[in-house]
């Protein structure tokens, strides 16, 4: 069960389930809430079978389900009256980056993410969640914003990688992402990293520091996706699923490592299957850490946030 056509047999089942849960609440049936709670205990039972078996590149499977939740929905869910920002000041807008002010439980708060898109033209339109160095420059933008007027940061990481392209390279891709890891480490408000997806090397680290990082259960975060670091350490893309499991890229293993500061967990079958039930959950883990960094003054935070970066990075000598 190696290849994303075996993961999508695997959980096959769960998603005719998720077929007949939608087409209940299309037709708003008689009895919908009881069917639909029965339907749900079918998929619990259905994923307690699949979750035991599941391997690292499974997990990376689940964080880029196609049907995943993605910036946008958690914005939409979490925020009222959002205003989104457009372009850097400098060259142009990169639509890959989500970056807005909204109010967020009745305090205004910024929420800045990337965005894939879900149709084929958005996708494109959206450089399949790919960051351009604009769209960092607009990320750390609205950022110095938050920090002038005292209002916390939310970033959701969701992306493949910065992109690769020529064009962004000859515009400072490395250097804009460089500059962002400085100057977010310097922001004098909370900040709260939640991975959603899909966190890939620098495209996501660019804005994933901060004071908190979240991961949701089935997402990842890794230097390099499983299929780059087999095509450069065993010259076979094939070889993905021993890379995903060499390179550490769970929640779970995120936190063992101290890197990731806690889990969010995800409904029976993935965020996918029940959106509402994981924006729930993010909701009450995203209240109570803002509520945490609240009470710090600007020194105790700027000084927790360094302590937290000075510990990361474990070696052994023999």
């Amino acid at each position: 069960m190696n290849t994303e056509k075996d993961y999508y047999q695997l959980e096959k089942k769960i998603i005719s389930l998720k077929e007949q849960i939608d087409e209940i609440v299309s037709r708003e049936e008689n009895g919908q809430k009881e069917k639909i709670s029965k339907i749900r205990k079918e998929i619990e039972k259905e994923w307690a079978q699949i979750s035991s078996q599941l391997t690292p590149l499974h997990i990376v499977q689940i964080a880029r389900h196609p049907q995943r939740p993605y910036t946008l929905d958690y914005i939409g869910y979490l925020t009222e009256d959002f205003i989104e920002l457009h372009g850097d000041r400098r060259a142009a807008d990169d639509p890959a980056v989500v970056a807005g002010l909204g109010r967020y439980r009745g305090k205004t708060t910024v929420f800045i993410g990337h965005q894939k898109g879900r149709r084929t033209q958005e996708r494109i339109e959206r450089n399949f969640g790919q960051p351009t160095p604009e769209g960092y420059r607009k990320a750390l933008r609205v950022m110095k914003l938050a920090e002038k007027y005292r209002f916390p940061v939310v970033t959701l990481i969701d992306t493949p990688g910065a992109y690769p392209g020529i064009k962004a390279e000859e515009r400072g891709q490395a250097e804009a992402i460089a500059y962002n890891l400085r100057e977010i480490s310097k922001l004098k408000v909370p900040v709260v990293n939640i991975v959603i997806g899909e966190g890939g090397s620098g495209g996501a680290l660019a804005i994933g520091v901060g004071d908190v990082l979240l991961m949701l259960e089935n997402s990842f975060y890794s230097v390099i996706s499983p299929e780059g670091c087999a095509a450069i350490l065993w010259r076979d893309q094939s070889a993905a699923a021993k890379a995903a499991e060499n390179l550490k890229i769970r929640a779970q293993d995120l936190i063992e490592l101290g890197i990731a500061d806690k889990i969010i967990p995800e409904p029976p079958g993935g965020a996918h299957i029940n959106p509402e039930q994981t924006f729930k959950n993010v909701d009450k883990q995203l209240n109570m850490i803002l509520k945490r960094l609240e009470q710090r003054n600007t020194e105790e935070l700027l000084e927790e946030r360094y302590k937290k970066f000075r510990k990361i990075g474990v070696f052994a000598e023999k």
